[in-house]
């Protein structure tokens, strides 16, 4: 089911941080400040911002912008060190900000998220109990053994996170909810997070996905900013 379609007024089932990651410039839009490029009207950064509104703390993890803060929102600001090394070590940078015990990672270039969508990533995480988790990184087998496993997980089997799943079948690190204490084992077990792939998290985390079509999509190039503006525009 995407997400998108299950019913948004509910309370949130657990407190929850958010971490936006939000990097400069873009080649492949010509240098541009590319989260900040408009999506029907609003800049992708803006619209992804206001998609943590129930979070108890949201932070962006990259330079200082102009942006929409909700009514209510507390919003805080950080880098990762040194600027520019990458979104793992952004992740880590953001993990400093916050308490809750579950912390919603989103990309900043996907401006189709909403609050619906991310109360649903919060709601899917707390449906599964905590995984007691291990002391070694896992490789790239461990990885393989457990991919056909993930879509079958019920309710009752121990996840660390939730990551929507996107129409071409790739799970996205960069758009779900996680637990605090899954994140910062992780990160300890693998040391230096700069310039690491974020595959690195996920192989070492035991996690469900939700599909979500519309909302996993991200823009990395003008056409794909150009689509996500038709469908922000048609579904106003």
């Amino acid at each position: 089911m995407n997400p998108a379609s299950e019913p948004g007024s509910g309370p949130v089932p657990a407190a929850f941080d958010a971490v936006v990651l939000a990097g400069g410039a873009a080649r492949r839009f010509g240098g541009a400040d590319k989260v900040l490029l408009p999506v029907a009207g609003r800049s992708m950064l803006d619209r992804v911002v206001a998609a943590c509104v129930r979070a108890e703390s949201v932070v962006v993890v990259g330079p200082e912008r102009a942006v929409r803060v909700p009514p209510g929102m507390r919003l805080g600001w950080t880098r990762e060190t040194p600027p520019g090394s990458g979104p793992l070590a952004a992740v880590a940078a953001g993990l400093g900000a916050g308490s809750a015990a579950v912390v919603v990672v989103l990309a900043a270039d996907m401006p189709l998220l909403d609050a619906d969508v991310v109360r649903s990533l919060v709601a899917q995480l707390c449906r599964h109990p905590a995984d007691d988790g291990d002391d070694d990184v896992r490789d790239e087998r461990d990885e393989r053994d457990e991919r056909d496993e993930r879509d079958e997980r019920g309710g009752d089997t121990p996840v660390d996170a939730v990551l929507l799943l996107d129409a071409d079948g790739r799970n996205q690190p960069l758009a779900a909810a996680y637990r605090r204490s899954a994140l910062r084992r992780v990160l300890a077990l693998l040391g230096d997070p700069r310039n690491q792939p974020m595959r690195l998290l996920t192989r070492n985390l035991r996690f469900a996905t939700l599909p979500a079509d519309r909302a996993a999509r991200d823009c990395d190039t003008p056409q794909e900013l150009a689509e996500a503006d038709d469908l922000a525009r048609r579904e106003r």
